[in-house]
């Protein structure tokens, strides 16, 4: 079972229990956040995708780590000029687990609860078909 996310202007391919780096997001480490743009849920051969995205659909994921990227050397030459520039960049990131998919297309993961009137019909029916 796998996710398509859109988080940062980039989309992203997600399972539960991924271990992902995004654009940097506003949250605590350790906090729990949910991605709504989720353009589709694949489920097996069950595949469910947006137009452009699922309405009903999230994905929950835990805030691992915050950090920033390995330094990307940018540099400027210009021949026979006397002319050379050096400059780098470190992308912030923020690291995420991702938990669950939730959503049209994703199996229910939680099993209800009977109550007092469900069960109350179940004896009805099965006393009826007596």
């Amino acid at each position: 079972m796998y996710a398509v996310i859109k988080t940062g202007g980039k989309q992203y391919r997600v399972s539960p229990g991924d271990m992902l780096k995004v654009e940097t997001i506003d949250a605590e480490v350790g906090a729990t956040i949910d991605f709504e743009e989720i353009m589709m849920i694949a489920n097996g051969d069950d595949i469910t995708v947006g137009t452009p995205t699922i309405a009903s659909a999230k994905v929950a994921a835990l805030v691992v780590a915050h950090g920033r990227a390995k330094k990307i050397e940018i540099v400027k030459f210009r021949r026979r000029k006397h002319h050379q520039k050096r400059t780098g960049h470190r992308q912030n990131f923020t690291q995420v687990q991702i938990q669950n998919i939730n959503g049209e297309g994703a199996p229910e993961r939680v099993a209800v609860p009977k109550t007092a009137e469900s069960e109350e019909v179940a004896t009805k029916e099965s006393d009826s078909s007596d």
